[in-house]
């Protein structure tokens, strides 16, 4: 807002908001204030909120909701952070660069990719078009024996698409 007080979220970058228990979509909410009352509700359960480029006021609805870090919400608004791990509490908070080969033009296309990971959620805020992350969660909802594992089972399956995605990338330059 023009006084400076953050927006209330327009949520138009929520790619995704899921539901899971036990390695299956229990819910898919529609607002990100509905994923937080659907994960209270489900016992055992975790969320996984896809954002692309999201405001100020859905990060800090998030933070407020996940308890994030300010520091962690001030890096996943901006992009151009550096790739990093970085713990706060019970949330990991990691920064990735992923990248895609675009043969007609013949250039490398870089994206940013922040994560973060708690007990019950994951969170993605992209700042780009790599890596693609609808794969990844759809092939992760199709073995729901892998996503019942929890939210480090998403970090790693998020991790193995961003370095996966660099090998096209070599071939290209090459």
């Amino acid at each position: 807002a023009a006084d400076g007080t953050p927006r209330e979220p327009d949520e138009r970058s929520v790619v995704d908001a899921a539901v899971y228990r036990d390695g299956r979509r229990v819910g898919t909410p529609r607002t990100l204030a509905a994923t937080y009352r659907r994960l209270r509700e489900e016992t055992g359960a975790m969320a996984w909120i896809g954002l692309y480029r999201p405001s100020e006021a859905e990060l800090l609805s998030l933070a407020e909701e996940f308890d994030l870090h300010k520091l962690a919400i001030e890096d996943a608004l901006e992009a151009h952070q550096r790739p990093k791990l970085e713990r706060y509490g019970e949330t990991l908070f990691v920064v990735l660069r992923a990248a895609r080969y675009l043969d007609a033009l013949e250039e490398v296309d870089f994206g940013e990719l922040h994560v973060f990971v708690g007990p019950d959620f994951v969170i993605t805020v992209r700042h780009g078009a790599a890596p693609d992350l609808s794969a990844v969660r759809g092939r992760m909802e199709s073995t729901p024996e892998l996503l019942a594992l929890g939210p480090e089972a998403v970090l790693y399956a998020i991790l193995d698409a961003a370095v996966d995605g660099y090998a096209p990338v070599v071939a290209g330059v090459q």
